[in-house]
């Protein structure tokens, strides 16, 4: 997993509340557990103007011009402004992998759902709480200002504009230091790979029936 310590890119605001893991990646891609390669599908049914296919080729697919990911001035974004209850309906992984994947770094909202709150920590990807009057005002000057980006300074939980202000923001301490470790679950389990051997050496000498021989090497 990536490490998140500082990120700053431009921003792109999808203005629509209670987006779904199905508007950020279709079911239909769903098939395939290797975490990358979804980027081209992010946002599938919206991006493109005919219906995705997995394992296609997506570089002559008719594009929606008019969405905002296909916007010029939001082209390469890293951080991404929603709405409320950002990533609600079932619970898929692929939500993050897709965002991450298509560069996205940070998930900026009033609210997310559960699940895909707790997802996006597992896999790089920071998503931010922050109150619906300082959205409010994020949109405006997202709008306002092209090529407008933001700084996120994770490790002293804050939000740097161009302008020298900055938003603070809460973070659970835990999923903090994983995030700027670069640790996921696999991670977190080989922090203790010196502890889990000695238990499987310890095992083998007690249970030397487990393993199916009365090796105790």
């Amino acid at each position: 997993m990536r490490k998140f310590i500082i990120e700053e890119g431009l921003v792109m605001p999808l203005d629509r509340a209670n987006v779904d893991t199905d508007f950020i990646i279709p079911k239909q891609f769903l098939k395939s557990i290797k975490r990358s390669g979804f980027g081209v599908n992010l946002f599938d049914e919206h991006r493109y103007l005919d219906k995705g296919k997995p394992d296609s080729d997506n570089s002559h697919r008719p594009i929606n011009k008019n969405f905002v990911l296909n916007l010029p001035r939001y082209k390469n974004s890293k951080i991404l402004l929603a709405r409320d209850n950002f990533g609600c309906g079932s619970s898929r992984e692929h939500a993050p992998w897709a965002l991450d994947d298509y560069g996205f770094r940070a998930v900026l909202a009033p609210s997310f759902a559960d699940i895909f709150f707790n997802n996006c920590f597992k896999n790089g990807l920071l998503p931010i709480v922050l109150n619906k009057e300082t959205i409010d005002i994020l949109f405006s000057e997202v709008e306002e200002v092209e090529g407008y980006s933001l700084s996120i300074d994770l490790p002293n939980q804050k939000i740097l504009k161009s302008n020298g202000n900055s938003i603070s923001f809460e973070v659970d301490q835990f999923r903090k230091n994983c995030l700027i470790n670069g640790l996921d679950d696999i991670g977190l389990t080989l922090e203790d790979t010196i502890l889990i051997e000695r238990f499987e050496k310890n095992w083998k000498k007690s249970s030397p029936w487990y393993f199916g021989s009365n090796d105790l090497n």
